[in-house]
């Protein structure tokens, strides 16, 4: 009897077992294919997971400092994350800067709360069933402990403007001197590299500068300077309208006249400048293991050009070999980009000039309207290393055009741009568009008295960009080389119109 109830029970569970096993469709031993799959896709992440894409974009606007930690300690090391520390003081002659933790009350200071924060105590201690700390008193008044340390030695901080840094600050923590009870930290640094914040992601992006956001120090008489936001409609002095996110300078000025030249060849320069400057960076770390140097990067200045410009009079342009550069304007700004959590401090310098060299013979009344775009800056590659980039797209048409006596006249309204990273010089080009104006006669006679003169001449439109890379574009992390590395000029001229007459 026993058996046959036994046998009775085995066979009922062994039903029960296929039930379940068609149901299911699984092993007894073993995991579900659609589990298998799912733990394969959590735990192997996709190849191209393996570099991240980090957006290029204005930094936003207001009073918050944007700031980015990368912490030394962290398993991927070399990648910054946003950060609530900000650096309230620091001197740049000794690299020694505090750094501040949120006031708010449990705030984590930090991307990182096991170095930045103070540290909660474990749930199975006494401190966790007993303590009730009073809403008005922190941690370290009810236990004595010593405060935390805001950052630690190897942490690299980035951050946008901040006092005593007008230039932003790229730093990395080479000693803990001091911490206060407000959880300010008083720390030495050194610079840093920005392989040590991206890491091994990857950035490309072009950010424009807002022009209501540039200083401008007029430097002679006459300049008017307008601008116009994006989304801000805005008239030059002139009452011509400004495209969106562009700066308009006018200027006119007179010029040296040659020794000698009656006064109604007076010479002078008058005309403006427009343009809507634009900063290109991109950052290609992949392939760069722990401090090794990117596989790529750039930066650079682009943007939108248009000018309109005249020359009058008998210019005398030219001291010896050299022209006359009479600078007119100055402007500044220090434009923040933000490539994924980490603030990018641009430095960025214009000087606009017109700049003459004539031989003071020739006479002109020219006038020309230009209109165009450039860009310039450093590109790096690991099979070129650093190499210098200037393009520029521009045409010109003759507004007037009055040439008289036998010489030659060239004239230039440009701007010398100085690109830079965190107080650091980069980029240095000069974009010089041009107006070129020569006059030539010949003439034949007789002993009866009779003769013949005939002249021609030539107006042309042309643009000089020139410029040089500068050693403190290792601040990429890239090989430093040793000397400045000429961008490459580039030199272009087309014919506006000429003119022949014969006279007897």
């Amino acid at each position: 009897m026993y058996k046959l109830r036994r046998h009775a029970l085995v066979s009922a569970l062994s039903a029960i077992t296929v039930a379940t096993l068609l149901v299911t469709g699984c092993s007894t031993n073993s995991p579900s294919s659609a589990d298998k799959a799912a733990a394969t896709t959590a735990e192997t992440p996709e190849p191209a997971a393996a570099e991240e894409q980090l957006a290029v974009v204005s930094a936003p606007s207001g009073d918050a400092t944007p700031t980015a930690v990368a912490d030394a300690n962290a398993a991927d090391q070399g990648k910054a994350e946003k950060s609530t520390l900000k650096v309230a003081s620091y001197d740049k002659k000794s690299g020694r800067a505090v750094i501040s933790a949120p006031a708010i009350s449990g705030a984590k200071p930090s991307a990182t709360p096991s170095k930045t924060a103070s540290q909660a105590p474990d749930s199975d201690s006494e401190s966790d069933a007993d303590a009730t700390p009073d809403a008005n008193s922190g941690t370290s008044q009810d236990t004595g402990a010593k405060p935390k340390a805001a950052v630690a030695v190897g942490d690299v901080i980035a951050s946008a403007p901040a006092p005593g840094a007008p230039d932003g600050l790229l730093a990395e923590v080479t000693e803990v001197v001091e911490t206060a009870e407000d959880g300010g930290t008083t720390v030495e640094t050194e610079p840093a590299k920005l392989n040590s914040v991206l890491g091994e992601s990857e950035a490309d992006g072009t950010v424009p500068v807002d022009p209501s956001t540039m200083e401008v120090d007029p430097l002679v008489e006459g300049v008017k300077v307008s601008w116009a936001k994006t989304g801000d409609l805005s008239f030059g002095p002139e009452g011509a309208k400004l495209p969106l996110g562009s700066l308009r300078i006018d200027v006119g000025a007179a010029v040296e006249t040659a020794e000698g030249a009656p006064a109604s060849a007076a010479a002078s320069v008058e005309g403006f400048v427009q343009l809507a400057p634009e900063v290109a960076f991109s950052y290609d770390g992949s392939g760069s293991g722990t401090g090794s140097s990117p596989g790529g990067a750039f930066l650079g200045l682009t943007g939108d050009w248009a000018s309109q410009w005249s020359l009058k009079g008998r210019a005398a342009g030219s001291t010896g070999a050299e022209p006359i550069r009479i600078p007119f304007a100055e402007l500044h700004a220090d434009p923040v980009i933000q490539v994924g959590p980490v603030p990018i401090v641009v430095n960025l310098d214009l000087v606009c000039y017109f700049q003459v060299d004539a031989d003071g013979r020739v006479t002109v009344d020219v006038e020309q309207d230009l209109k165009g775009d450039f860009k310039v800056g450093g590109n790096f590659t690991w099979s070129k290393g650093w190499t210098g980039v200037s393009e520029s797209h521009m045409t010109g048409e003759p507004l007037k055009t009055t040439v008289t006596a036998v010489g030659d006249v060239k004239a230039a309204m440009g701007a010398e741009a100085t690109v830079g990273l965190y107080g650091t010089v980069g980029v240095t080009a000069d974009v010089a568009p041009y107006l070129r104006a020569e006059a030539d006669a010949t003439a034949e006679g007789s002993a009866d008295g009779t003769g013949s003169a005939k002249g021609s001449w030539a107006l042309y439109g042309g643009i000089d960009l020139t410029g040089t890379l500068n050693l403190q574009l290792s601040i990429f992390g890239t090989p430093i080389f040793q000397t400045k590395i000429p961008l490459g000029a580039l030199h272009e001229e087309w014919l506006l119109t000429k003119g022949e007459a014969t006279t007897t």
